[in-house]
């Protein structure tokens, strides 16, 4: 059985443990044991987390432990899939760049706060991932990130909608779901879910299904690749 890892906290205004609970039943579903954790200590365990197929952090602000992050980030690149929404993955301890790095993206405002009203983009053709998937609307807020140009962008939404300093730019399309690879692991991330009843949505409670899929699928097949290169080195050795 397949085994994820979600660990919840941070700033309580986005409502970690109910979107925690939204993912926990979404993976269960899919035949996930699943353990649900409140603490960052659930990262402490280096060897566990290489174990894992799926990582879901749903954590907004605070700060984290360097060995913390450097144990994450070890077992994504080793093929442990990371996915997360919202705050809760590209709003998470905004001082340490290992995490911002990893997961593709940090946020840096929300024009016109809560409530509002904004198109959601599919990329059509960009991937399986969003494959019969449709353009819809949503009254929330509005993510602008900073975005590695490394993630491949599975969605989009138009800026500015509400006035801001940043209207005096041109109309940019932001990304608001992607994917990137961060060794051999896959990392899926949606802007989407400032609070649960966003993340139950139809539509996006099915781009985070597919997404936390993806993630998780990306062990088998990264053990796989990891294999075949020992095993090149290792036919290397031999024939010297």
């Amino acid at each position: 059985m397949r085994k994820a890892l979600i660990v919840w906290g941070g700033w309580d205004g986005h409502e970690p443990e109910q979107v925690a609970d939204i993912f926990a039943k979404v993976l269960q579903k899919e035949q996930f044991e699943v353990e649900v954790s409140n603490t960052l200590e659930a990262f402490a365990d280096a060897e566990k987390l290489l174990e894992l197929d799926l990582i879901v952090p749903v954590w907004t602000m605070g700060t984290i432990e360097q060995n913390l992050v450097n144990n994450v980030s070890a077992a994504v690149q080793n093929g442990t899939g990371l996915a997360g929404c919202h705050g809760g993955m590209c709003d998470s301890f905004r001082n340490n760049v290992d995490w911002q790095f990893m997961t593709g993206g940090q946020w840096v405002a929300h024009p016109g706060n809560d409530g509002v009203n904004y198109t959601v983009e599919i990329c059509q053709s960009s991937s399986p991932l969003v494959e019969g998937l449709e353009d819809f609307t949503v009254c929330s807020e509005q993510y602008y990130l900073h975005v590695d140009p490394a993630v491949e962008v599975l969605a989009t939404t138009r800026f500015p909608v509400v006035e801001g300093p940043h209207s005096f730019n041109k109309a940019v399309d932001m990304p608001v779901a992607w994917t990137k690879r961060w060794g051999h692991g896959r990392v899926y991330y949606n802007s989407l879910g400032h609070h649960a009843d966003i993340v139950a949505m139809p539509q996006v409670k099915e781009m985070m299904r597919r997404g936390l899929l993806w993630a998780a699928e990306g062990k088998v097949r990264a053990q796989s690749q990891i294999s075949a290169v020992s095993s090149s080195y290792s036919g290397m050795a031999d024939s010297q």
